[in-house]
């Protein structure tokens, strides 16, 4: 799958993901390959995906994903 996450300032990551799991107004949800379309809001929590075996993780206050045809878009203000 691709991921892209966007901030207001930057691009922070652009490339292949195994997963991702996103911390949803309703709680955490996991984002697998050939996962159904969906647009969701982002609440406050740590997003964290995986490249290869290695876990990366992101402190978000808020934000929004998409979901398309394997592609996840994120866009988020995260914590400094």
């Amino acid at each position: 799958m691709k991921l892209h996450i966007y901030t207001p300032d930057k691009i922070l990551y652009d490339g292949d993901t195994d997963s991702v799991t996103i911390p949803g107004m309703k709680g955490s949800f996991t984002i697998l390959k050939n996962h159904a379309p969906l647009i969701s809001s982002i609440n406050k929590g740590v997003i964290k995906y995986k490249v290869s075996d290695t876990e990366e993780k992101l402190s978000v206050n808020s934000g929004f994903v998409e979901v398309r045809n394997n592609v996840i878009t994120i866009c988020a203000e995260i914590n400094k």
